[in-house]
């Protein structure tokens, strides 16, 4: 197939900010994971689909829940409104300080 370029398990983009190697993060209607660090305006490869390990907020989330990310405090929760769509959860503890995510690779 002559139209075929990659894999969409991660997508190459440009870093819209200084970001770190496994940095949930959102550019405007993905989220993905950042697969390295980079600086604000080079090339950066996130992962939008797989399993990966993310900082969760306080709640706990039960098994295969839909999860969400809250841009603002750069966290997964459980919590829908004013927040983004990423995947479903593995479960874990109210004080559990982070989640395995299921992430789809849709738009969010």
């Amino acid at each position: 197939m002559q139209n075929f370029r990659q894999v969409g398990d991660q997508l190459t983009t440009i870093a819209p900010a200084d970001v770190v190697s496994g940095q949930g993060i959102k550019i405007g209607a993905i989220f993905g994971v950042c697969t390295h660090s980079a600086k604000s305006g080079a090339d950066l490869v996130i992962r939008i689909k797989g399993v990966v390990t993310l900082p969760k907020a306080s709640g706990a989330v039960t098994e295969f829940q839909k999860v969400y990310w809250n841009d603002t405090d750069k966290v997964v929760t459980a919590t829908a409104t004013g927040n983004s769509l990423i995947g479903v959860g593995r479960a874990a503890a109210s004080g559990a300080g982070s989640v395995d995510v299921v992430l789809d690779g849709t738009s969010i």
